[in-house]
């Protein structure tokens, strides 16, 4: 039995909200192009998502600044 490899598991759009990232599309992009959120993947011709593990750490991410003064 192999172990499992959460860089492997994709987020679509439409998942992104469960996890509390309300963004509409052109903010991703904007944010994307800024290094303020992870690079999307290309999924097929009009289809995006973004890996799990990298949308996790930039919510860690986002928890861990909102400490800060």
């Amino acid at each position: 039995m192999t172990a499992f490899n959460s860089n492997k598991i994709l987020l679509t759009r439409g998942d992104l909200p469960r996890l509390g990232l309300n963004l509409s599309p052109s903010t991703l992009l904007r944010l994307e192009a800024t290094g303020q959120f992870p690079k999307r993947v290309r999924i097929g011709a009009h289809s995006v998502a973004w890996l799990a593990s990298e949308i996790h750490d930039h919510i860690a991410k986002l928890a861990a600044e909102r400490g800060a003064p």
